[in-house]
């Protein structure tokens, strides 16, 4: 009985001390470094126009307007929804707002779902986008991350939408390529994943150069 005691508050010492150190003293610290070499990431990333939150810089969001860069698909339309005159949600297409989400539908390639939703928006971009074959078409415009979220497309993905934002904008080409370029992201340490365009900074440079927001915007 006295071992079994004896063991008994060793075991629950070693618990609360493991607690404290691993729940506790650790993410504080962690958090108070990331706070001082890290202000921004810790911060969340956001992104901040005329002094207003507008997002985060590594969360994507859905834009749907001939005038902006669109995104990927996303299963839960990044999370965007419209509220009606009733008080019920929707996403931009009409559908039921299903709540703050992550994650894709995660169909497997017979599903038939699946080919009903590509086949959809391949059909919608090839209207928004006359001038582009169906072949030409990169990957990614077509598919869902896993987490639905990706603030990201691959440079041809934006190269390809270039003509539609020109017309709709009434930017120049070269104001919109330079927008792009600006907003390119290159491999990590030049080795590692691929070049990326960040969708949300993107057109919310668009949408100042349009005179549609103010022109300041900071990080």
């Amino acid at each position: 009985m006295k071992n079994f005691l004896h063991n008994g508050r060793q075991a629950l010492l070693v618990t609360i001390v493991l607690l404290l150190i691993c729940g506790l003293l650790f993410p504080l610290l962690l958090t108070g470094l990331s706070k001082v070499f890290f202000p921004s990431q810790a911060a969340g990333s956001l992104v901040t126009v005329d002094g207003q939150v507008v997002g985060a810089k590594n969360v994507g969001q859905e834009f749907t307007e001939d005038y902006y860069l669109w995104g990927r698909p996303s299963a839960y339309h990044y999370n965007t929804y419209v509220e009606q005159e009733d008080g019920t949600q929707t996403y931009n297409d009409g559908s039921e707002f299903a709540g703050l989400s992550s994650g894709s539908n995660n169909y497997a390639p017979s599903n038939p779902a699946l080919t009903e939703r590509v086949e959809a928006d391949l059909e919608t971009f090839l209207e928004k986008n006359p001038e582009v074959k169906e072949e030409d078409i990169p990957t990614d415009l077509l598919t869902a991350s896993g987490s639905g979220l990706d603030p990201h497309i691959s440079p041809d993905s934006a190269e390809i939408q270039i003509p539609r934002i020109v017309e709709a904008s009434g930017l120049s080409e070269e104001e919109v390529r330079e927008i792009i370029d600006r907003n390119t992201e290159g491999k990590t340490l030049g080795v590692f994943g691929e070049d990326k365009v960040n969708v949300l900074l993107v057109n919310i440079e668009i949408a100042q150069a349009m005179g549609l927001i103010p022109a300041s915007s900071e990080e």
